[in-house]
């Protein structure tokens, strides 16, 4: 009886062990075509490494690391200060004439309170809110342009501050980029120190060249009293807590 090799395979065994042979190029076919949605889903997070940019991001640079996702049309909000806010040095406004682009521009308040723009010439604006600035440009450009459409926006705050001494824990003077009332203030410089007299809180301002002495009732306020003493400060106003 002949014995057969190890090394020889008959038909038998060949028959056996073909399908498995042939089950492994279908399980690497399988595993590639299954990860083809995970590479789609790695395209929709990370648009920038997609090889074909879509329609919406086109011309638009690739996103960073740590960047809020961009929504296509959307605009950055834009805080929108007091209409009662008055101007000061280092605030910015913008002037615009509807339909006419060489009386647009941005104008920085000068220290001495005063602005430039095209026709209307030097203007003093400190102390002045948006729309009374907006009357006097319409009134001297009434000399040049008629019954022009005009219009008047703050787009920044720099020049608001106000001031805090006595019984605070941190007293001095504090620069915010918009108007807050009494208990803001308060809450900025720290809150009141236990020897404070809570119901005996003045707020000095100046009104029309004289100083005027507004009072605020904290204790009264606390426990739930008119909070129509909780005011709005102006810039230039004096907390004073003793």
């Amino acid at each position: 009886m002949t014995k057969q090799s190890p090394n020889d395979s008959s038909p038998a065994s060949s028959a056996a062990e073909s399908p498995r042979r042939r089950g492994l190029p279908l399980l690497g076919l399988a595993l590639m075509l299954g990860a083809l949605p995970g590479c789609a889903n790695v395209a929709r997070l990370f648009p920038s490494a997609a090889p074909n940019a879509s329609a919406d991001t086109a011309g638009e640079p690739p996103l960073q690391w740590g960047a809020p996702p961009r929504v296509p049309g959307a605009t950055p909000a834009v805080a929108v200060p007091d209409p009662a806010y008055r101007l000061g040095p280092e605030d910015a406004i913008e002037i615009a004439v509807w339909k006419d682009d060489t009386l647009k521009s941005t104008a920085l308040v000068r220290p001495d309170g005063g602005i430039s723009f095209p026709l209307v010439g030097d203007l003093q604006v400190a102390g002045k809110t948006a729309a009374e600035v907006r009357e006097e440009v319409v009134r001297r450009l009434g000399r040049f342009v008629p019954d022009p459409e005009v219009t008047v926006s703050v787009m920044r705050v720099a020049s608001y501050r106000v001031y805090i001494i006595g019984r605070v824990n941190k007293p001095g003077d504090i620069v915010v980029g918009r108007p807050i009332d009494v208990l803001q203030a308060l809450s900025l410089a720290g809150g009141l120190t236990p020897f404070a007299v809570e119901d005996d809180i003045r707020i000095i301002r100046r009104v029309n060249g004289k100083q005027v002495a507004l009072p605020f009732d904290y204790t009264r306020l606390r426990k739930g009293g008119d909070l129509s003493q909780n005011i709005t400060l102006r810039s230039g106003d004096v907390l004073l807590v003793p």
